[in-house]
C-alpha cells in the first residue's frame, strides 16, 4: 500500500486506530475513560527501523507523534523509540 509519504530514517508512519467506544457489557465510554495509548496500523517505516514492519499494529505514546493528512486521509508519524509495543491481531 503506498500512502504518498515515506519516513525517513528510524520514522514510522501508521493509520490511528479508533478505540472501542462499548465495553462487552454494552456500556459506551466516554474519551476520557478509554485507553491512553494509541493504537495504530503500520503503513510505512524508514530505513532505520528494525523492529517494527509495515502491517503491524502498534501501541505508541499519546502526545509522541505528528498527525498529517495526505488526501483527505489523517496519518500519525512516530519515531521507533516511542512505539511501546507491538499488538499480535
Amino acid at each position: 500500500m503506498s500512502v504518498g509519504i515515506h519516513p525517513l530514517n528510524d520514522r514510522i508512519v501508521a493509520e490511528q486506530l479508533q478505540p472501542k467506544a462499548k465495553t462487552a457489557s454494552g456500556l459506551y465510554l466516554p474519551d476520557s475513560a478509554q485507553e491512553k495509548p494509541k493504537a495504530a496500523k503500520v503503513v510505512a517505516v524508514g530505513k532505520n527501523v528494525k523492529d517494527v514492519k509495515v502491517g503491524d499494529h502498534i501501541l505508541c505514546k499519546e502526545y509522541s507523534d505528528t498527525k498529517v493528512k495526505v488526501d483527505a486521509k489523517e496519518y500519525l508519524i512516530v519515531k521507533e523509540e516511542d512505539v511501546l509495543a507491538i499488538v499480535e491481531v
